[in-house]
C-alpha cells in the first residue's frame, strides 16, 4: 500500500547511512531522479550545502516509506557555481542526458531565472528554492514554475512592518548590486509606504566583499534610525561585523530581509546581537508543529546533534513538495504532478502551506526573528528570539494581475 510521508515519523529516527542504504539497495526500477544545481562552489557555498543535506533527508524519507509503489527517488546534485550560465548548462545537461524527472534548486534571484528557462522550454517541472520575486511574473512564470521559498515582497514587507512601526522612520538601505538586493529595497520600501519612511541614503556594493569601510561611512553620515541590509551569505556576515565594529549599532537598528542562521552560528555573537531579520524557518517550529520536530530530529540523528538552517529548509520542503505531489498523483507524469501540486496544501515542516494558482508561489507563514547576546542563549542553537509571525495569507502577496496574471 502506497504510503505518505506524514506518517513516516518513524523513519527519521533512523540512522543516516541507514536512509542511505534503503534507498540505494532498492532502486530495482527506474528512478524517480530530481536534479538539483546549486553553488556548491563560491560565496554563498554554506547555504548551497546544507540544501543538499535536507534535500537528501527527504528523498531518504520517502524512499524509506516505500516511494512510490516501491520505485524510489533519487538526487542528483549538480554545481552551478552561481553563474547563470554555468546553471543553464547544468540544467540542460540534468534534463537531456540524465533524464531528470524534476528540477529543484539554485540559489540567486538571476540564477533561478536561467534555470527557470531551460526548465519552462523543455517542459520540466521547476521548484525554486531562492527568493525572487520576478520568477511569479507572468514573463519568467510558466505553469511548469514553482516557487517554494518565500519571495523578497514577502520577508521585506514583514521586516519592515514590525520595524518601521516600533523604531523610526528615517531609513538608509546597503544594497547588493543585483536583483536580489534590488528586490528586497523595493519590498521594505512598499511596506514603509504605510508608515511615511524617509530613504536617506542607499548605497551599493558588488557581491563577495570583503571590507565594507567605502560604504558604511556614508550611511553613518545620513543618520537613519533603521539600517534595511539587502545583502546574503557572507556580505550580510560582514556587512554586520563591519557596522558593528564601525559603532553603527549605537546609532541605529539593523534589520535584514533575510537574518541567516548559517551566517549567524559563524558569526560574532556580539556583533549580530540585536539584529532583527525575517526567516522562512527556525527550529523552534517544532514546539508547534509535530513536522518541523520530525524534520529537525532527522537532521540531528545524521549530523551529530545538530539543527537545519532556514535554507537547508527550503531544500527539504522543496523535495518535499515535488515528492508529496508524485504520491498524491501516484506517476511522475508532469502534468498529472502539476495538478497534484496545485490542488494541495500540505503541512511538509512549519505548518500548512499550498501554491497559489496564478503563479505557484507558495503560500506560508514568515518569522520575524531578533539575534539573541550570549547571556540570553541557553546552548549553542539558542541564536534568536521570535518576535513575530505574519502566518500564511495571500494578503501578503503582490496580487495576480499586478504579476501580469490575467
Amino acid at each position: 500500500m502506497l504510503k505518505g510521508l506524514t506518517g513516516i515519523a518513524a523513519c527519521t529516527a533512523t540512522t543516516g547511512p541507514a536512509l542511505f542504504n534503503i534507498a540505494h539497495a532498492t532502486l530495482t526500477a527506474p528512478a524517480i531522479r530530481i536534479g538539483f544545481p546549486v553553488p556548491l562552489s563560491g560565496p554563498y557555498s554554506w547555504e548551497a550545502n546544507e540544501q543538499v543535506r535536507c534535500a537528501q533527508i527527504a528523498v531518504d524519507q520517502f524512499n524509506a516509506a516505500g516511494g512510490l509503489d516501491e520505485r524510489m527517488a533519487q538526487l542528483l546534485v549538480r554545481d552551478d557555481r552561481l553563474r547563470p550560465a554555468e546553471a543553464a548548462m547544468r540544467t540542460l545537461e540534468l534534463i537531456e542526458d540524465e533524464n531528470a524527472h524534476f528540477i529543484c534548486g539554485a540559489l540567486s534571484a538571476s540564477v533561478q531565472l536561467s534555470v527557470n528557462a531551460v526548465a519552462r522550454a523543455r517542459e520540466t517541472i521547476y521548484m525554486s528554492i531562492s527568493q525572487s520575486d520576478a520568477i511569479n511574473e507572468s514573463k519568467d512564470f510558466s505553469r511548469y514554475t514553482f516557487h517554494e521559498a518565500l519571495n523578497p515582497h514577502m520577508t521585506s514587507g514583514a521586516v519592515g512592518r514590525y520595524v518601521f512601526s516600533r523604531v523610526g522612520k528615517r531609513v538608509a538601505f546597503l544594497v547588493a548590486d543585483y536583483a536580489y538586493g534590488y528586490e528586497m529595497m523595493r519590498g521594505f520600501k512598499r511596506a514603509g509606504k504605510a508608515f511615511g519612511i524617509e530613504v536617506v541614503a542607499e548605497v551599493t556594493h558588488p557581491i563577495a566583499v570583503n571590507d565594507f569601510s567605502p560604504f558604511l561611512p556614508t550611511i553613518r553620515n545620513a543618520k537613519p534610525d533603521v539600517l534595511c541590509l539587502c545583502n546574503f551569505g557572507n556580505d550580510q556576515m560582514r556587512a554586520i561585523q563591519q557596522a558593528a565594529d564601525l559603532g553603527l549599532k549605537n546609532d541605529m537598528q539593523l534589520a535584514a530581509p533575510v537574518l541567516l542562521f548559517n551566517q549567524r552560528v559563524h558569526g560574532d555573537v556580539a556583533a549580530y546581537a540585536g539584529v532583527i531579520g525575517g526567516a522562512n524557518y527556525y527550529w523552534t517550529l517544532e514546539n508547534e508543529f509535530e513536522t518541523a520536530k520530525m524534520f529537525n530530529d532527522a537532521y540531528r540523528t545524521r549530523f551529530e546533534g545538530r539543527v537545519p538552517s532556514d535554507y537547508g529548509a527550503y531544500g527539504y520542503a522543496g523535495v518535499r513538495a515535488l515528492l508529496d505531489g508524485v504520491l498524491k498523483a501516484k506517476s511522475v507524469e508532469t502534468d498529472a504532478v502539476i495538478t497534484a501540486l496545485e490542488t494541495s496544501k500540505t503541512d511538509r515542516c512549519k505548518g500548512p502551506q499550498y501554491f497559489r494558482t496564478c503563479d505557484h508561489q507558495s503560500v506560508q507563514s514568515t518569522l520575524v526573528l531578533q539575534s539573541k547576546p550570549a547571556d540570553q542563549m541557553s546552548h549553542a542553537y539558542d541564536l534568536f528570539d521570535t518576535l513575530a509571525v505574519e502566518l500564511a495569507t495571500e494578503d501578503q502577496l503582490r496580487t495576480c494581475d499586478e504579476l501580469g496574471h490575467l
